[in-house]
């Protein structure tokens, strides 16, 4: 049930201070110190001063997340999970509170993973990982392509030169392989190339224009889907905060609203269908 105007039990106090900047900024200032003291926990001579006084600080930073959710949840109930990045809170703490005792101690290592909230609670890190994933069927299609690229070219490379070079290309795995290091530009030349191209001189004519269509073409199709996400969202967060100010035309403000629904919708529609799931 979302919070109303009129809510003012102490679930909607706690839950609205959970929400509130000072509140938030806590958090962070957090995250960032847990951060430091989990990185503290791996210098043993630290440990062996100041042991306790991390475990301790650990202790009291988890309290406080399962708190901040604990109110979050009180206030909105299942309203709560209807936010992706509360899911995310949600998961993250829940793996901190899984017991890291006998064959579960390798559990206690996961406690890393807390860092992650920095994404949900830093509005310019939620923005680029809402762009992120808003890319992300653009660049399923690329990888699909760069996938199918690296099929046929595995293909013509064991045949070409699996006989004479086995270990880098004597099958289809082994040779995709090599054309990732080729395409990742790591020791490509000397590496492999001039090796290959010792035996059969004319390789350059495969592996050049392998690494023009892989390295300079279909990866930069990468980055250009990923801009064109993150100023999409930015344009959908301007409009957004323009509808609110009152600057947009009403039929615009309307249309701004439009949208913002629909994608409720539909993230409501992802949840229902994971939970019939």
């Amino acid at each position: 049930m979302s919070p109303s105007a009129s809510d003012t039990g102490w679930a909607a106090r706690l839950g609205r201070f959970a929400e509130s900047a000072p509140a938030q900024r806590t958090i962070t200032a957090l995250i960032i110190a847990n951060a430091v003291s989990l990185g503290l926990e791996t210098v043993p001579w630290v440990v062996e001063r100041a042991g306790l006084w991390l475990y301790a600080f650990d202790r009291l930073v988890l309290a406080v997340f399962v708190a901040e959710i604990a109110a979050k949840l009180a206030w909105r109930r299942f309203g709560f999970f209807r936010n992706g990045w509360n899911v995310f809170d949600f998961v993250i703490v829940g793996f901190a509170l899984l017991p890291a005792a006998g064959p579960l101690a390798v559990l206690r290592a996961l406690r890393i993973l807390r860092v992650l909230r920095l994404l949900s609670v830093v509005p310019q890190m939620r923005r680029v990982v809402g762009a992120l994933l808003q890319a992300v069927p653009g660049l399923l299609s690329v990888g699909a392509i760069i996938l199918l690229f690296f099929y046929v070219g595995a293909v013509l490379a064991t045949k070409l030169f699996g006989a004479t070079f086995p270990d880098w290309f004597g099958s289809i795995g082994a040779s995709m392989y090599t054309l990732f290091q080729v395409m990742t530009l790591e020791s490509w030349s000397m590496g492999i190339v001039r090796p290959v191209m010792d035996v059969y001189p004319l390789a350059w004519m495969f592996f050049v224009p392998f690494i023009v269509v892989t390295s300079f073409a279909i990866l930069n199709l990468f980055i250009g889907i990923i801009v064109d996400a993150t100023q999409t969202v930015h344009q959908q967060e301007d409009e957004a905060a323009a509808a609110r100010s009152g600057e947009l035309h009403p039929a615009e403000a309307a249309l701004v609203e439009l949208r913002a629904l629909r994608a409720e919708v539909a993230e409501l529609k992802d949840l229902l269908g994971q939970g019939r799931n």
